[in-house]
């Protein structure tokens, strides 16, 4: 049973909706002729804001973490699409390494190694778990409170290939999203598949340039079903030049807070929105949730306290923030158990499998979420809800939203596949 949600229920999200349903053999053959031309990511999760008069993606994770969050019910659709997509890449596959995050102690994150490590055995594959922290010298075994076991063997590095003691993998997951650079141990594998590559790593990517991807595909889907792609895309700037720390570069910072607000209140008086418009700034590069913060008015920026600046100024690994993305704030309006919500979507190749809500009772609708004290709730398939009919009313009781969240995600998705083609170093250039 999917949780209930107190979720606007009238309104231009339901006419939003209702179109995408209702174009619901115009968008997938949309989609499908994408895929024709694009390779999709090998797996993707987009954290999806749904305010109401707008629902967005608010940021695109290519090494998703949280598999452990899904549900049994969706693990058959996941093992489909890993078979599918290993089939396209690698149809001989037979042994697959996983190479998780450096910091292995967390069990949450290796209950999700776990997961990945059975969508994959269950696939048809020999799956082993390799760690390339230079801490993990030998063999180790770690007992998970779910009573799981998780075996962590060092990776051993031959002259091009990359695999284990007495296994020799032809595909490499990366669960590692490569936040300090991509390590030698990494570079120059021959006949041997890195998935994701190392491009889609956060020392590579940044938020600004898939949300100009993004801002793309919404222009184009946006023409496709006759809407304002504002309805589906947070309007965002770029910010460089930054030292938190120093501090440096506040005055350009708040300049282009300025900007990006005042083209959300012209949104926002256009559609007779009543809520105070804000922006989330947030590193360029990286995730989990750090150096994040959410702004009103471009004047909160002056005078920031020490701690502020010392959250804003570095990231996971230690990574100093130097530029920041900008991004037009996107409230929820979805409730879990009386706590702000928000929904997550989890897709393998193409293929959208499930995903979960991510809630904070501590945390208001204008707020990242993604922090300690977040709770995780399954979005759990049934079948009778999940399935959208064509010409069903959305305002119907209980309304599932997951196949427009799934719409969304997807389009997410395709923005990141044009980012990781533009970054391919291995692409032919044409011009």
């Amino acid at each position: 049973m999917v949780p209930h949600l107190i979720t606007a229920l009238t309104g231009p999200i339901n006419e939003l909706e209702q179109r995408v349903i209702d174009s619901m053999p115009a968008t997938e053959r949309w989609f499908r002729l994408e895929w024709m031309e694009h390779t999709p990511p090998f797996y993707t999760s987009v954290d999806i804001r749904n305010a109401g008069f707008k629902l967005a993606p608010v940021d695109t994770n290519l090494f998703p973490g949280g598999w452990n969050n899904l549900t049994p019910e969706m693990l058959p659709l996941a093992v489909q699409a890993a078979m599918a997509a290993i089939e396209k890449i690698c149809p001989e596959a037979r042994n697959l390494l996983i190479i998780p995050e450096n910091h292995t102690r967390n069990n949450a994150y290796l209950s999700n190694v776990a997961q990945l490590q059975r969508i994959f055995s269950m696939g048809g594959l020999n799956v082993r778990v390799g760690s390339i922290s230079p801490d993990v010298k030998e063999t180790t075994v770690i007992e998970l409170p779910t009573g799981e076991r998780i075996t962590l063997e060092p990776v051993l590095r031959s002259r091009h290939r990359l695999g284990l003691k007495n296994f020799d993998p032809c595909t490499i997951l990366l669960n590692n999203d490569l936040s300090a650079g991509p390590p030698g141990i990494l570079e120059d594998l021959h006949e041997q598949y890195l998935l994701p590559p190392l491009q889609a790593g956060w020392s590579v990517r940044r938020k600004s340039n898939h949300f100009r991807s993004y801002e793309e595909v919404a222009k184009r889907f946006g023409k496709l079903l006759g809407i304002d792609p504002w309805l589906i895309n947070p309007l965002f700037g770029k910010c460089g030049g930054l030292d938190f720390a120093a501090p440096t570069g506040l005055d350009a910072l708040q300049t282009s807070v300025d900007t990006v607000l005042t083209k959300v209140r012209r949104k926002y008086k256009e559609y007779g929105i009543n809520e105070k418009p804000f922006v989330v700034i947030k590193p360029d590069n990286g995730t989990y949730g750090m150096g994040i913060m959410t702004v009103h008015d471009a004047k909160e920026l002056q005078g920031l306290s020490h701690k502020t600046r010392a959250k804003m100024a570095t990231i996971k690994d230690g990574q100093p923030v130097h530029e920041v993305l900008v991004q037009e704030g996107v409230l929820t309006q979805e409730r879990l158990a009386g706590a702000v919500a928000e929904p997550v979507v989890y897709m393998m190749d193409r293929y959208v499998v499930g995903g979960f809500y991510r809630s904070h009772a501590e945390r208001g609708v204008d707020e990242n979420l993604n922090v300690p004290g977040a709770q995780f709730v399954p979005l759990a398939f049934d079948h009778s809800m999940h399935m959208h009919q064509l010409g069903a009313r959305p305002s119907t009781p209980a309304p599932n939203r997951f196949y427009m969240y799934g719409v969304v995600a997807r389009l997410a998705m395709l923005a990141a596949s044009y980012e990781l083609e533009a970054t391919d170093p291995n692409a032919e250039d044409y011009n």
